[in-house]
């Protein structure tokens, strides 16, 4: 029979996968590889998720990664904004263009209804071609011309973050940057062509993305996989790898794969206070998030609330008020753990505050 993991050995399984049980000493590129991108609809925030996990972070190596073409913002995971590596956007945006394209007609099937896709693939494509970025709403406006649809909206949305794999240029998503999203295709971004789609019958992406997963977020049930990328077609690749892969089953009967050396931490060792950013792939890379958040506040995973994690699990949300970091526990704290999130959060709000001493309120 295999092995049980309590939600206790999962949660530090998943804290150490994520850099969040201790500070790694990685290069910011490395660690946005390890994680297999990072959730960035709300642009600062990974710049906060990095503050977490990396020792000594400097928001300028990642503000020059993105301006140097070494990471892109673009529309991948579950059709949501993630910061991701160039050579990653290159292999994988293939094998999501399936799921980009039907996720989006989930939403304006009807508006899209009279409108051949691949016509206006191709229009927007020769728009896009003088390599001059745009904003969606320009892309609409412009598409309406040939198809006057009711809510334009619809033209620019699935071509933008489904039928023309594009990136958001900077300064979007560079530190304290305020920005617009302006969108240019990845290809003439990053000066080379994205990896086409396998031959049928192989599926080396899908082989990669499952242990790439693993490697980040394991042990994870199939089902978690599904809900952290948005692919439904991966069953093949996780038979193919799987006897490279370990078993084990969770407190539900679930079988959970992992990578056989991959760290399992002793289910005793301390976690340390860490503040999350909104949207963090640590809660939303689940489709089981109990090992992280409790079921009555599950809810703070999607609706774009910070935050914060006590001895590895969800205690609390913070929001920043004039300076001044403001956390609101959700259970009641203990006061070594209330002395440890002050802590961690005025070193978070020095860090907000580019060194400055900055406050902390706890309630």
């Amino acid at each position: 029979m295999p092995t049980v993991l309590d939600n206790r050995a999962l949660n530090r399984a998943t804290l150490a996968r994520q850099l969040l049980l201790d500070r790694a000493d990685l290069p910011v590129l490395d660690a946005v590889a390890h994680l297999c991108g990072m959730q960035a609809q709300e642009p600062q925030e990974p710049f906060i998720g990095l503050w977490s996990r990396l020792r000594g972070f400097d928001p300028a190596e990642l503000s020059d990664l993105l301006v140097g073409r070494g990471v892109v913002r673009t529309h991948l995971m579950r059709r949501t904004v993630h910061l991701v590596t160039a050579d990653d956007v290159v292999a994988w945006r293939a094998r999501h263009d399936a799921m980009l394209r039907q996720r989006v007609l989930g939403v304006y099937r009807r508006d899209l209804a009279d409108v051949d896709l691949d016509e206006l693939t191709a229009a927007g494509l020769a728009l896009m071609a003088d390599g001059e970025p745009r904003t969606m709403g320009e892309l609409s406006r412009t598409m309406a011309g040939r198809w006057p649809l009711p809510e334009p909206r619809a033209l620019g949305e699935i071509l933008v973050s489904a039928l023309i794999p594009m990136v958001q240029l900077p300064p979007r998503g560079v530190w304290r940057a305020k920005a617009g999203v302006r969108n240019v295709p990845t290809s003439v971004w990053l000066g080379r062509e994205l990896d086409p789609p396998a031959p049928n019958g192989s599926d080396p992406v899908g082989e990669n993305l499952v242990r790439r997963y693993l490697a980040a977020y394991g042990p994870a049930a199939t089902a978690d996989l599904r809900s952290w990328c948005g692919l439904a077609g991966l069953p093949r690749a996780v038979a193919s790898v799987r006897g490279e892969l370990v078993s084990f089953r969770d407190e539900r009967g679930r079988e959970l794969l992992d990578l056989p050396d991959a760290p399992r931490p002793d289910p005793g060792v301390p976690a340390p206070v860490r503040f999350l950013p909104a949207f963090d792939n640590a809660l939303l890379g689940y489709d089981d998030r109990t090992r992280i958040v409790d079921d009555a506040h599950r809810n703070v995973s999607i609706a774009g609330v910070r935050v914060v994690l006590v001895d590895g699990r969800v205690s609390a949300t913070w929001t920043v008020q004039d300076g001044t970091v403001v956390v609101d526990p959700l259970r009641e704290l203990s006061h070594a753990e209330r002395d440890a999130v002050a802590g961690e959060g005025e070193a978070l709000a020095s860090f907000l505050s580019d060194g400055e001493k900055a406050a902390v309120q706890l309630a």
